[in-house]
């Protein structure tokens, strides 16, 4: 009983308002929030599923364009989502982890790609599938 009414007093997102009851304190997600984060997560993971498994396109290229830009969505839900990060809070420093993110997986995404481009087209005749030149 104690600890309920310790909570209560400090606003942490009880009473269906969703933010913290603090002007410096972070905000804390309201359940409506939480579920259309997950929602929305689940979409973005099983819109590319879906293309991949039923190879909707026929140009691979189109599939993982659209994999990737699921990815980078879904990356932008869960900071917005789960971790509430926005301009206002922290003096604008989850705007500098936000652009710093951002940086991160382009660069993590043109290398995967660009790797996987290079490895495929450097590979040896023999290992390219076709079992019947063996």
């Amino acid at each position: 009983m104690a600890g309920h009414a310790h909570s209560d007093a400090h606003g942490h997102g009880h009473g269906g308002h969703g933010h913290g009851g603090h002007g410096d304190a972070p905000a804390h997600g309201s359940r409506r929030e939480y579920v259309i984060g997950f929602l929305l997560s689940v979409a973005l993971t099983a819109i590319p599923f879906a293309l991949v498994m039923t190879s909707a396109f026929a140009d691979t290229r189109i599939t993982a364009g659209i994999v990737m830009l699921c990815a980078v969505v879904q990356i932008v839900v869960h900071m917005i989502y789960f971790l509430h990060m926005n301009t206002k809070s922290e003096n604008g420093w989850t705007l500098m982890a936000l652009i710093f993110t951002v940086i991160l997986v382009v660069i993590v995404l043109s290398g995967s790609l660009w790797v996987m481009y290079h490895m495929n087209l450097n590979m040896m005749p023999q290992m390219s599938g076709d079992m019947s030149a063996m």
